[in-house]
């Protein structure tokens, strides 16, 4: 089962399992973060597309680590006026370990056990009445 989401601008393909990184979220490292803003959703049977957005479908990672990425240089240039200018550049990211692929038929089956967990924990009480004999 995959996803495409969108975050931060762009789009990305994610299973479960995967890390991505992304541009610098606001989350700090070990906490979770949930992206609902799903595009498509396949699973091995079906393939569901939004529009513009898969409804009841979420997508849950674990922020791993905050981080830069390699150094990019920026260098201008003109040509016969002595002008030259060098600039460094390292853009700042957010390591993202995806957990789980939360979808609408997922979250129904799991009400569904979650009733009959409860259900099958209580246990069957038998009560009895008693005849007052007069």
């Amino acid at each position: 089962m995959y996803a495409i989401i969108e975050s931060c601008g762009r789009q990305y393909k994610v299973t479960e399992g995967d890390v991505v990184f992304f541009e610098k979220l606001e989350v700090e490292e070990g906490k979770k973060v949930t992206f609902d803003k799903v595009i498509l959703v396949s699973n091995d049977k079906k393939v569901e597309v939004g529009a513009p957005y898969v409804k009841g479908v979420k997508v849950e990672g674990k922020v791993v680590s905050h981080g830069k990425g390699k150094k990019i240089l920026v260098y201008k240039y003109k040509a016969k006026k002595n002008y030259r200018r060098t600039q460094g550049h390292r853009q700042p990211y957010t390591k993202v370990e995806i957990t789980k692929i939360k979808t609408a038929e997922a979250k129904v089956a799991d009400t569904a056990k979650a009733e009959t967990k409860a259900t099958a924990a209580k246990p069957a009480t038998k009560k009895t009445a008693t005849k007052k004999e007069a």
